[in-house]
C-alpha cells in the first residue's frame, strides 16, 4: 500500500511516524521547506527518546527515517493507495484539500481526514469520490495514543470502512468505528466537560489546580480539564465546541466567554507556552 500524509503540523508528523515505525513507507507532504524542516526536527527528537527509552536501537531509527520520503507537491501524491489529509481544524482548507487530491489521485485512492469533530460527508462532498472518503481521528501524542476513531460519512462505502479499519489496526491502533455525529464520541463527550471546568474556573467555584486535583483524584482521570485544555490546544477546544453549539443548535454547547477571550488573545497553551498553565 502507497501512503501519503498530507500537513507537517504536530499531528501531520505524529501520523508520519506510527505509519512509518509500523513499516510502511510513507510519503510526506508539507507546505513549505521550512515548516516540514521543523516537522522532520520533532520527528527526530521523538525518536531519539524512543532510543534513550530502549524501545528501538540507532539502527531501526535509520530504517524508520529512511521510509520517509517528501514533497511540497500535491501532484506527488498521485500513485497512492490512501492519503491521510492532516491540514488545519477548517472546514474550507480541508475541502479545499480534498478538492486537489480528488484531481490528482487515481480513482480508487481512498481519501481520509483528520478531523476532530468536522463533517466527513461536508468534506466527502467536495470531491467526486464521497464513498471514497473516510474519517481518522488519531489523537495527540499521535505515537504514545491507542484510539483511532474511524468516521463514516453519509456516503462512505462499507468496504473503504473494513480497509481503513483494518489499516489502522497494522499501524498498532485500536480502530472505533463512528456513524458520523457532531464530535463523534470523544469530543462530544470530553470537550464539554473541559468547557465545563473552564466555567468553573472562572466563576471562582475552586481554583486551577483545585479543579484539576479534583477530576484527577475524585473521577480518576489522568489529567484535570483545564490542563487539558492547554495539551489540546484552547484553539482546537473551542472550535470544536463551536462545531457543536452550531450543529446541535443546544446553548450546553455554547463555549464560555473565557475560552473565547483566552483564544483572542493568542493564549492556547502548551503551543504557545501559556495557557492555563505557562509552558
Amino acid at each position: 500500500m502507497k501512503i501519503c500524509v498530507v500537513g507537517n503540523g504536530i499531528m501531520g508528523g505524529g501520523i508520519v511516524q506510527v505509519i512509518a515505525q509500523s513499516g510502511y513507507e510513507v510519503l510526506w507532504k508539507g507546505r513549505s521547506v521550512e515548516s516540514l524542516g521543523r516537522a522532520h526536527d520533532r520527528l527526530n527528537k521523538n525518536l531519539l527518546r524512543l532510543i534513550e527509552k530502549e524501545k528501538i536501537d540507532e539502527a531501526e531509527k535509520e530504517t524508520i527515517s529512511k521510509r520517509i520520503t517528501t514533497t511540497l507537491n500535491y501532484e506527488d501524491c498521485k500513485d497512492c493507495d490512501l492519503v491521510i489529509e492532516a491540514i488545519a481544524e477548517d472546514m474550507e482548507v480541508k475541502k479545499e484539500a480534498l478538492k486537489t487530491l480528488d484531481k490528482v489521485c487515481k480513482p480508487e485512492t481512498i481519501l481520509a481526514t483528520n478531523t476532530s469533530s468536522l463533517s466527513i460527508t461536508e468534506i466527502a462532498a467536495a470531491t467526486d469520490r464521497p464513498d471514497k472518503v473516510i474519517g481518522m481521528h488519531f489523537f495527540n501524542p499521535v505515537h504514545a495514543m491507542k484510539l483511532v476513531e474511524v468516521i463514516k460519512g453519509q456516503l462512505t462505502d462499507e468496504q473503504v470502512h473494513n480497509t481503513i479499519h483494518s489499516f489502522a489496526e497494522k499501524i498498532g491502533k485500536v480502530p472505533s468505528t463512528v456513524n458520523e455525529a457532531p464530535g463523534f464520541v470523544v469530543n462530544r463527550l470530553l470537550i464539554p466537560l473541559v468547557n465545563e471546568g473552564i466555567g468553573a474556573f472562572a466563576e471562582g467555584v475552586a481554583s486551577r489546580d483545585e479543579i484539576d486535583a479534583a477530576m484527577k483524584l475524585g473521577a480518576g482521570h489522568p489529567m484535570g480539564p483545564l490542563a487539558l485544555a492547554d495539551l489540546i490546544g484552547l484553539d482546537v477546544c473551542f472550535a470544536i465546541m463551536e462545531v457543536l453549539h452550531t450543529e446541535f443548535g443546544d446553548d450546553k454547547y455554547r463555549p464560555h466567554p473565557l475560552l473565547r477571550k483566552m483564544v483572542r488573545a493568542n493564549l492556547l497553551g502548551r503551543k504557545t507556552k501559556e495557557g492555563f498553565y505557562k509552558y
